[in-house]
């Protein structure tokens, strides 16, 4: 079977704009999380949120583009952009349609849905933008980073909120399998905004803690819900073989198995779907719980969730079998970019040979057995599981495993 491989990476996190800076602020356990200021949620009763620092657009994106792209674009295409720049691959060299693209949305560009729904309801139609014909749209990120470097690949977009950025590589890894060489896949979100904001809390599952340090503590026993956050992550995933012969500066890692499912109706008795997803993907990849070197949890942050992760990984992988780790304590849950950016962080894990930590979390809760990484920790690592849900019932589970 063709060997899909990861050559590149474009990161845009709340604790770090850029893959090194990311990753330094995140073994350092420097959180991005903090009050707000995209908006005035002095009214609302979540405040807190992960917001990526000191990105200016126009210094990432053509002038033409600024009017119409919502942040989460301009974010996405920037992440592209550096991936692409860090596989050192010249989309001019491959077939015509040789690369496609493949990401995870959850709404699309709330933001610029809402400015121009003001627009239409305070001034008239007359003050709305053209643009928002597409640029609000589920698939923009897609269709924007596919013109922008003229790539006519297979394309698609999936929309199974946090859990998208898994399934997006997953997808990726598919459209290698049918011989093409290259994919742009992951997520990038952004939906720090009122229009975004309210059907969070809406859930009931957001946390209604100010304090920054204490919003959002996944597996512990003051975890209260999940802090939203903005960005994600870009990986241009390439067929190994092809990654050999322009001799790619350099292999992430390969992405070994894949797996999603669906939760059962409530009421049916049946249990989640997370532990058969992570069943599902170490069979893709042809190996067992032990050989797994670290677990990147979805980390819900409500105790529910938390004790049903606690209970899959426990019932996987025996009690503390294997170090546990949720880095997105410092950046929030991305919605569709949650998932691509801990896939990520894991292949920087395996390349690094250490484990990130769960930041603010001193030691998980009494009742869940499981190893949890509180500080970064050396380690050998040859692979990495990554687990991920998204409201609604989706389940993804993703291994990664070092090349060399």
């Amino acid at each position: 079977m063709t060997a899909a491989v990861v050559t590149g990476l474009g990161i845009t996190a709340p604790n770090g704009l850029g893959t090194e800076e990311f990753w330094k602020a995140t073994l350092a356990g420097e959180s991005g999380l903090g009050p707000v200021t995209r908006f005035d949620a002095a009214q609302y009763p979540s405040r807190i949120a992960g917001e990526v620092p000191g990105y200016v657009a126009e210094d990432h994106i053509p002038s033409r583009l600024m009017p119409q792209t919502d942040h989460m674009t301009r974010l996405a295409l920037t992440a592209a952009d550096w991936a692409l720049k860090d596989a050192g691959i010249d989309t001019g060299e491959l077939p015509e349609y040789g690369i496609g693209v493949v990401t995870a949305a959850s709404g699309g560009a709330v933001e610029f849905g809402q400015r121009e729904l003001q627009n239409l309801w305070s001034k008239g139609k007359e003050y709305v933008s053209a643009y928002q014909s597409f640029a609000w749209f589920y698939a923009v990120n897609t269709g924007q980073i596919s013109i922008r470097h003229k790539l006519r690949g297979p394309s698609g977009v999936l929309l199974t909120e946090q859990a998208g950025g898994i399934d997006a590589i997953g997808h990726a890894r598919r459209h290698i399998r049918k011989g093409f060489p290259a994919v742009i896949a992951g997520g990038v979100d952004a939906a720090i905004c009122p229009w975004g904001w309210v059907p969070q809390i809406a859930s009931g599952l957001m946390s209604t803690v100010d304090d920054p340090a204490k919003a959002y503590l996944p597996f512990s026993a003051e975890a209260a819900g999940y802090v939203p956050g903005e960005g994600g992550a870009i990986l241009l995933v390439e067929e190994a073989g092809s990654a050999g012969a322009r001799s790619a500066a350099h292999v992430y890692g390969e992405i070994a198995g894949y797996a999603a499912t669906l939760d059962p109706a409530p009421g049916t008795g049946r249990p989640p779907g997370l532990r058969r997803a992570a069943e599902n993907a170490l069979a893709d990849a042809g190996i067992t719980a032990a050989d797994v070197d670290v677990v990147f949890a979805d980390a819900a942050g409500v105790p529910d969730l938390d004790r049903a992760e606690a209970e899959a990984l426990t019932e996987l992988f025996g009690p503390h079998g294997v170090p546990v780790t949720a880095p997105k304590t410092m950046t929030g849950r991305l919605l569709a970019g949650g998932a691509a950016l801990d896939a990520a962080t894991a292949l920087l894990a395996l390349r690094d040979q250490v484990i990130p930590p769960t930041a603010h979390v001193t030691a998980p809760a009494p009742e869940h057995t499981i190893d949890l990484v509180t500080e970064a920790r050396e380690a050998d690592l040859r692979t990495a599981l990554v687990l991920a849900r998204g409201h609604g019932g989706f389940n993804a589970a993703l291994v990664v495993r070092r090349t060399a």
